[in-house]
């Protein structure tokens, strides 16, 4: 895909907006408050998290997979869901299985579906440029310049008030009737990603205790680890990691978050080849929520599936890196 053939995918969702605004009202006071708690509470929580895991009593077994499967539950949900699926139209999915990602990914707490696509839409739309909601590079390239950009991108850009227009940037989101309802219930979802693995481990362990520490360890700790691991493919994978494919911007390859972020910090590959529904695809680059799309294919829940190709990869490869 050509750096033009990318310009056109990543802004295809603004054409559709016309010349409708880039931003929305801001933030009221109260729902700016609900973000901060939103960071800073789990974001504590994590902090805590690393004396308390040697003390004992405080993290067990049932508090691990409690921990590790709402992780995984919920971070598919954004990778599979949120971005591949909603954002870029990587693959087709029945309706159940739209839905289920959907809800997945709001159990993140990184908010409603439709604001995170219209937010994501809007950063490929400007990429590294003005107007992307979280670029680093958008102060200078001096260190001062590029410590506060990192902050930016990293969670800097969360606690403005700015917010992005849906209509310009996700109005054929807003016109999904089922979509719009599950958006409308991100409350109940967030509820709900801290409740059950509280009531989980108060069940397998019979406990008052094990309510406490499954809420701990499976909602507030998993999910403020796993905001840290979708900010630092904005913030890192801007910044540093390999760039062998042709990209308008400075999205990179940054493989020691690759496990970590089911495949989404190939990120290279990706802003040089948007819909593509895998972005490890070079030989030994893991990309785990590829092969969870490569699975629903397979049950026949997903098809029209944008799978990479010789050819595909020959048009974005850089001539240096061609063999």
């Amino acid at each position: 895909m050509t750096a033009a053939a990318t310009d056109r995918v990543a802004d295809e969702s603004t054409a559709r907006g016309g010349r409708k605004p880039l931003l929305a009202e801001p933030r009221g006071s109260g729902h700016q408050v609900l973000v901060y708690l939103f960071l800073l509470i789990p974001m504590t929580a994590l902090l805590a998290a690393i004396p308390l895991a040697w003390v004992e009593g405080w993290l067990g077994w049932t508090d691990i997979a409690l921990m590790v499967g709402f992780w995984l539950i919920s971070g598919l949900g954004v990778t599979v869901g949120f971005h591949r699926h909603f954002t870029h139209g990587s693959f087709k999915a029945n309706r159940f299985l739209r839905g289920f990602l959907a809800v997945a990914g709001m159990m993140s707490a990184q908010g409603p579906v439709i604001t995170w696509v219209a937010d994501h839409r809007r950063h490929h739309a400007f990429s590294d440029r003005e107007g992307d909601p979280h670029s680093p590079w958008l102060f200078g390239t001096g260190p001062a310049a590029l410590m506060k950009g990192f902050w930016h991108s990293h969670m800097g850009w969360l606690l403005n008030r700015d917010q992005t227009n849906e209509e310009r940037f996700a109005p054929d989101l807003r016109k999904d009737r089922t979509l719009v309802r599950l958006n409308a219930l991100f409350p109940l979802w967030t509820v709900l990603s801290f409740a059950l693995p509280a009531a989980i481990g108060g069940l397998v362990t019979m406990s008052w205790w094990g309510v406490f520490t499954g809420f701990f360890w499976g909602g507030l700790v998993r999910v403020s680890f796993l905001h840290h691991i979708t900010w630092s493919v904005n913030s890192i994978c801007h910044m540093i990691g390999e760039r062998p494919f042709k990209s308008r911007d400075k999205a990179a390859n940054f493989w020691p978050l690759a496990i970590l972020s089911f495949g989404e910090s190939w990120h290279n590959l990706h802003h040089a080849d948007p819909t593509c529904a895998r972005h490890g695809v070079l030989k030994g680059q893991i990309d785990m929520s590829a092969r969870v799309i490569w699975a629903f294919e397979k049950l026949g829940w997903a098809w029209n599936v944008r799978w990479s190709n010789p050819q595909r990869l020959a048009r974005i490869t850089l001539t240096e890196n061609k063999a």
